[in-house]
């Protein structure tokens, strides 16, 4: 079960679009993570050249905690809103579910719910 400040400080460099470094600062090296129902990517290193790749793409990202985060146990579940600019200009926004399981002071499972209808880029203007 992750303690109160161990969710404080993973929520905040997630908030400063450091994605890569909470994945390998707050994962197991077996963590697994799953886009909705999709089969789920299995290893730290996978799941740290994943987010790589999507950052890379991204001219800014602005990542917010919309609380409040829920926590039983070793089962935590975040509420995110992301907003992407791509190198291209395209914009995307999205919120998400997070669903957690922590080992310890480290997530080891985690599954994301969210309308894949918000993958649709939208013009540069298009902002909340």
């Amino acid at each position: 079960m992750p303690a109160p400040e161990t969710l404080t400080r993973f929520i905040a460099l997630v908030e400063q679009n450091a994605h890569v470094e909470a994945i390998e600062a707050f994962y197991t090296q077996d963590a697994s993570m799953q886009e909705n129902t999709s089969a789920p990517r299995v290893g730290r290193d996978a799941l740290v050249a994943h987010e790589s790749r999507v950052m890379e793409r991204a001219r800014t990202v602005r990542s917010k905690c919309v609380g409040p985060v829920f926590t039983n146990g070793d089962f935590v579940v975040i509420r995110w809103l992301f907003r992407f600019e791509f190198q291209d200009g395209t914009v995307r926004e999205m919120e998400e579910l997070a669903y957690q399981e922590w080992r310890g002071e480290r997530i080891c499972k985690e599954q994301f719910f969210y309308d894949p209808a918000q993958f649709a880029p939208q013009s540069p203007v298009a902002s909340r």
